[in-house]
Order: C-alpha cells, then sequence, then structure tokens
C-alpha cells in the first residue's frame, strides 16, 4: 500500500500562497533545501496528484495544457472543469476524487506526492487519505492567502516523525497523520 504525502510550502503563519494565487515572492527560492526538494521528488515518490487550480499554476511557468507538470511520474489531474485528452505521463480525472485516490494508494510501488492545493489537501484530509505532511516552513509571514488546509471537518492530530533545520531558516518537519 502506498502512502499519500502532502509535501508543500508554507509561510510560519500557514499560507501556501498569496490571496492572489501568487507564490513567486516571500519563499525562498534558493538554498539547500531547494536541492534536497528537487532530490526528493526524483527519488522518494512514484506518481503525482493535484487539484485544477494548482495544475494551471504551471501555465504561468511554460506548462501547456495537456502536459504533465513532473517528468518521470504518472501526473494526476483532478478536475471536473478541465478538458484534455489524457497523455503520456497525465491523466484527467474528473470522477470522485477520494475513490479514485484510495484505490491509487491499495497499488504498489513508491509514496505518492501530493502537490499543492489548501482545498484539495482538506478535501482528502477529510476523507482519511493523507498519511504524511511535509511543510517547507519559509521564514516569512503573509498574514493572508490560500491556508495550507482550507476547510477541515475538525481536529486531527499529527505526530512529528522528523525535522530538519537549514542554514537559511527554513524548517523541514515530516509529520504522521493520526487519524
Amino acid at each position: 500500500m502506498r502512502k499519500l504525502i502532502y509535501h508543500v510550502a508554507t509561510t510560519v503563519d500557514g499560507y501556501i500562497a498569496h490571496t492572489d494565487g501568487s507564490a513567486d515572492t516571500g519563499f525562498l527560492s534558493d538554498g539547500e533545501h531547494v536541492t534536497d526538494y528537487i532530490a526528493s521528488l526524483q527519488n522518494d515518490y512514484g506518481a503525482v496528484i493535484m487539484g485544477r487550480a494548482t495544475y494551471e499554476y504551471g501555465y504561468q511557468f511554460g506548462l501547456e495544457k495537456g502536459s504533465p507538470a513532473y517528468q518521470g511520474m504518472p501526473n494526476y489531474v483532478f478536475s471536473s472543469t478541465l478538458d484534455f485528452p489524457t497523455s503520456e505521463g497525465l491523466i484527467l480525472v474528473k470522477e470522485d476524487a477520494a475513490e479514485y485516490v484510495a484505490n491509487l494508494k491499495k497499488q504498489e510501488g513508491k509514496p505518492v506526492y501530493l502537490c499543492g492545493g489548501g482545498r484539495f489537501a482538506s478535501y482528502l484530509l477529510n476523507h482519511q487519505l493523507i498519511d504524511e505532511v511535509i511543510l517547507k516552513v519559509n521564514p516569512v509571514l503573509f498574514g493572508a492567502g490560500i491556508k495550507l488546509f482550507e476547510g477541515t471537518d475538525g481536529e486531527i492530530s499529527l505526530e512529528l516523525m522528523n525535522n530538519k533545520v537549514y542554514s537559511n531558516g527554513v524548517l523541514l518537519p515530516v509529520y504522521q497523520v493520526n487519524y
């Protein structure tokens, strides 16, 4: 059985993006934490899932509609409004996300990477599908924006499994989710 890991950059006050959805300012883009993140993408994950907003965010960085956002692993985009054919490395999922992700987790393989999306992350958390949360906590406060989790059903206990502190002030706590 595969784990689903929400691996995401956040501010100290719990935002993954500004109010307009942008994340190009405030987050540190250089440093050992970036090197570690890229290595993690290449070595630790067997698939990536994301919602529509996260997928479309890639357009401003040159991602073409219908192309995978991450190379080297299957990309699953969950949306009822996007429309493009499934292609090599990219599967558009329009059906029930909770059931689809539960079935994806039953497969053999490396963990599944949940790439951003506070609403999608909350939906999956509310369905008890997220196994771990890895936060790249950047030393910045936004004060407003898109929350790490947008609308959870209630309190959920996390257990700290590991924590790394980078010299630039970024923290990398790894939590197990205990439902």
